[in-house]
């Protein structure tokens, strides 16, 4: 695991080994709906990024390694669409078109360029809200607080994820997102002031000062 967002997050000294949550599978693919019950709060959370709208949110990502009993917290701004997704942490700024990766490291006033992989990214908060993939079952439960409660559950030995939880508020926007890996560490991300929006020219902007320097990997990977 922790291919795509661990080689990121470094680059932009995250404190935190976040793989995408984040945030990545194939971000289009239908998951298997191989013992699936009613989910219409799940679909309609689905058919929101179908329609390219865009789920804008506060985020604090936590990371808990069960073997070392290590720790790592990530706080920041995430934008979830449909091709591809926008993280800013401080005046740390990544952005995924599904196509590339640009990351900015304000630190050293730096721009990474590199082909995005999307079978690498493992913890994108896109895919997790979109659909895991192939080998997941998918049940959706009404919790006693209003709260919807979807869980996607894999019995497959070569999955990444054992177990991904989405819980929605009320109106349907995601709160967390809870997963728990094969040797069971645990990635918590939990959302604030979340809302879907119009996507325009401008939300996926990359921004980036202009004499900051430009490192292309492209042809490295």
């Amino acid at each position: 695991m922790k291919k795509i967002w661990m080689k990121y997050l470094k680059i932009l000294e995250f404190k935190s080994p976040l793989t995408l949550s984040l945030l990545i599978f194939i971000i289009s693919a239908p998951i298997c709906i191989r013992a699936q019950s009613s989910t219409p709060h799940f679909d309609h959370l689905k058919t929101q990024f179908e329609n390219d709208r865009v789920y804008s949110a506060a985020f604090t990502h936590e990371y808990n390694d069960t073997f070392t009993g290590e720790q790592q917290i990530t706080k920041g701004s995430i934008w979830v669409g449909k091709d591809g997704y926008k993280m800013q942490s401080g005046n740390n700024l990544m952005v995924v078109d599904g196509e590339i990766s640009r990351v900015y490291d304000h630190t050293k006033n730096r721009v990474i360029i590199s082909d995005y992989i999307e079978e690498d990214d493992d913890f994108a908060p896109s895919r997790m809200l979109q659909g895991v993939d192939e080998g997941f079952s998918v049940t959706e439960n009404i919790l006693e607080n209003g709260q919807t409660h979807i869980l996607l559950n894999s019995d497959d030995p070569f999955s990444i994820f054992i177990t991904v939880s989405i819980y929605l508020d009320e109106n349907r926007l995601p709160l967390r997102i809870e997963a728990l890996d094969q040797v069971e560490n645990e990635l918590i991300t939990r959302f604030e002031d979340g809302k879907f929006i119009t996507e325009d020219s401008n939300t996926f902007e990359f921004d980036h000062p202009d004499d900051a320097e430009w490192i292309d990997l492209r042809h490295d990977i």
